[in-house]
């Protein structure tokens, strides 16, 4: 999953990207709100962590100019300024959540993991395919209880795909929410992923649409 990061301080910045990267996020940054607004308006993000007060163009307008061209990504407004009001005034402009500086990584990760589920239509922490289950909290997919080694890559491409459960998702598609900003995308690579994922798991769990893309599909596996 691919997350954007818009703070200026850059401490802050870095603790969160760290952070992330450690729980096998794919993390962006941007240090001021007119490189945010720039990335979050021509790069897919599953989230984006939004500090409010940023130099060059504030969180609250690059907020508002997101929604107002319908870019719905989920973000978690960030603030130093611990008032009920600015945090009204973030949620009222269409952010998702907010949590105010100083805060604790880990409630940070929590937040950021519940918006992605939350767009994504599950309630569960755990996402669950047929016999193979991904949690997210510890990074660990099983199948039938029996753990599956998995590389980071083929880790964040199981789970987009488990978050997109019944959906075609494109070659494209998945490259994009996988792979770094400044990666080069080579969709041959995003086939050998494919079926290495295929030769752990299940060989009838994703299916290939053939000029589409990639579908995960329910087993026949009541496990």
């Amino acid at each position: 999953m691919r997350i954007l990061v818009v703070e200026d301080n850059q401490q802050v910045a870095r603790q969160i990207q760290v952070s992330l990267e450690q729980e096998l996020f794919i993390v962006d940054v941007a240090y001021d709100g007119e490189e945010g607004w720039f990335l979050g308006d021509t790069e897919p993000y599953d989230a984006v962590i939004l500090d409010l007060g940023l130099p060059k163009l504030d969180g609250l307008s690059l907020l508002k100019t997101w929604r107002q061209s319908s870019n719905r990504v989920p973000v978690l407004i960030l603030t130093s300024r611990d008032t009920w009001r600015e945090k009204v005034v973030g949620l009222r402009a269409g952010a998702d959540d907010y949590l105010a500086k100083p805060f604790e990584l880990e409630e940070l990760l929590a937040r950021v993991e519940a918006l992605i589920r939350r767009a994504s239509g599950h309630a569960s922490p755990v996402l669950k395919c047929g016999p193979v289950e991904l949690e997210p909290v510890s990074a660990q997919v099983s199948m039938r209880g029996v753990p599956i080694n998995m590389t980071a890559l083929e880790y964040r491409a199981l789970q987009y795909l488990m978050q997109k459960k019944g959906k075609v998702v494109s070659k494209s598609e998945l490259s994009e929410h996988i792979y770094g900003q400044n990666l080069e995308r080579d969709s041959n690579v995003i086939e050998v992923l494919i079926n290495r994922l295929r030769g752990k798991l299940d060989s009838s769990l994703i299916e290939t649409r053939r000029g589409l893309g990639y579908q995960l599909q329910e087993t026949n596996d009541g496990a």
